[in-house]
């Protein structure tokens, strides 16, 4: 008898391997799928695995950048670390662009209304490339941001470039957040995956050949890091296009869905214009943070940006797990089933704490040797290990933080998530950032506990809210 239970469990546990096998390779590969029926598991399996495996690559390019930059010195890293901010409004805008198309494709899908969901995404990529142009008109004040953001004379004369060429080039941001958060609205989130595996591949090995000139290549030193990223996410916008113009997946694009439709352009800019003000506050205040780490000197901020490289390997797939609630809940809203809805955020929340809790016991535990693999200073590995352990902490609370806020954005509803960032950054963030590190005297360790604190708060706050339910009523 203990023979056959035996057999029989073993026979299970092969079963149920074999079905989660099967339940990857059917992520990756992609399928015609309706999200609002059947297993929620099912569904949040589907839709996490290519959107956390995309954004898994978004971290490994981040940091394989920075670990070629870090050969350049500490003022080259520095420079990337001060382009990022300024380019973190670049993302800010691109983001909350991309929780509107979403959270209205994602409805519209949900609704049985594909043709509705493709005007809507046409409408999307119009308004992206209206913002592209203006944004690359910054490029030539480059050297002066620099300047602007607290960089030093080497460091701007040396570094100029790359800011150049990256908001120059600022239209392959743009169109590859919008498109594909088209196509994660309309669950396609197989294809999301492809393209921006395409692109951020074509970054990794051009980047060694374009900053220290290989082979044919030109030896461009920094500004070669911008230019193979600019490169890699140009081919990925045209891959992207070209999906939606043959219609693999779930919507396709025709010539006359891209007609301006005031009606439903009008309404995507007012959700849009509050998820921009949503990400805008947080970005101000990570521009704050960057501020101040820089009155620490360049192998203070440069710790901080390999640091954060680190940090976001972790973060980027967390947030792609947090995408997949955001399509759950915009299709479930949409076909009529908000408490299947608030059930998908709950169960992807779990996932969330229980992968992000694993990384930060690694992060802690292994601090020195993971910054070391980027550094040899030994003041920038000082800074980078400190801010990796103490960011590291909080990483149970960012995770139901991460899902409730991207809920809301599925939601439509990207004014409550933009009431409680400014709360917790503006008014709670920066200025323990500022108290802790200057006039508490604790220097970056200041910055780095008040971006845990203030992200954990963040957190419940979250929580607390989603739990009141508003979001269930929300029209778009």
């Amino acid at each position: 008898m203990s023979n056959q239970l035996e057999l029989e469990s073993t026979l299970f546990r092969a079963g149920q391997a074999a079905g989660w096998w099967a339940a990857v390779r059917e992520a990756i590969r992609g399928s015609e799928q309706d999200y609002t029926e059947g297993s929620l598991k099912r569904a949040i399996t589907l839709l996490s695995i290519p959107m956390v495996l995309e954004m898994g690559m978004e971290s490994v390019f981040a940091v394989v950048d920075v670990f070629f930059v870090a050969r350049l010195g500490a003022d080259a890293v520095a420079a990337v670390g001060l382009t990022e901010a300024m380019l973190a409004v670049v993302y800010s805008v691109a983001l909350g662009l991309s929780m509107a198309t979403t959270a209205m494709v994602a409805r519209r899908i949900g609704e049985k209304d594909p043709e509705a969901a493709a005007v809507a995404a046409a409408q999307a990529i119009w308004i992206g490339v209206a913002v592209s142009v203006l944004t690359g008109l910054a490029a030539l004040g480059a050297a002066r941001l620099l300047t602007l953001m607290g960089g030093s004379e080497a460091l701007v004369a040396a570094g100029w470039g790359y800011p150049a060429v990256m908001l120059a080039t600022s239209f392959s941001i743009y169109l590859i957040f919008l498109n594909n958060a088209i196509f994660r609205g309309a669950g396609d989130a197989a294809i999301a995956m492809r393209s921006l595996w395409l692109a951020n591949l074509i970054n990794i090995v051009l980047d060694p050949c374009f900053i220290f000139g290989l082979g044919p290549f030109p030896e461009l030193g920094l500004t070669g890091a911008a230019v193979a990223t600019a490169i890699g996410r140009g081919t990925g916008v045209l891959y992207q296009f070209v999906v939606l113009a043959r219609g693999r997946g779930r919507i396709r694009l025709r010539r006359a869905h891209f007609r301006l439709e005031p009606r439903v352009l009008l309404r995507l800019l007012r959700v849009s214009l509050t998820g921009i003000g949503q990400f805008l506050i947080g970005t101000a205040s990570w521009l704050g943070l960057v501020r101040i780490t820089a009155l620490f000197g360049s192998a203070a901020l440069a710790g901080y940006t390999i640091a954060l490289r680190i940090i976001m390997f972790a973060l980027m797939p967390s947030w792609g797990m947090c995408n997949a609630a955001a399509t759950l809940v915009g299709q479930n809203l949409g076909a009529g089933k908000p408490e299947r809805a608030e059930r998908s955020v709950w169960l992807t929340g779990l996932y969330n704490m229980l992968f992000l809790g694993a990384v930060g016991v690694v992060f802690v535990a292994l601090a020195g040797p993971l910054v070391r693999l980027f550094t040899a200073d030994a003041a920038v590995t000082a800074t980078g290990v400190l801010c990796l352990r103490l960011v590291s902490l909080g990483y149970p609370f960012y995770a139901y933080g991460m899902v409730m806020v991207q809920a809301f954005n599925g939601a439509g509803d990207t004014v409550t998530p933009t009431v409680i960032n400014f709360f917790c950054y503006w008014l709670l963030q920066i200025p323990m950032a500022w108290t802790m590190a200057i006039l508490w005297d604790l220097g970056p360790a200041g910055v780095f506990l008040a971006i845990t604190l203030a992200e954990s708060v963040l957190a419940a706050v979250g929580v607390l809210v989603f739990r009141r339910g508003r979001w269930k009523t929300q029209k778009i």
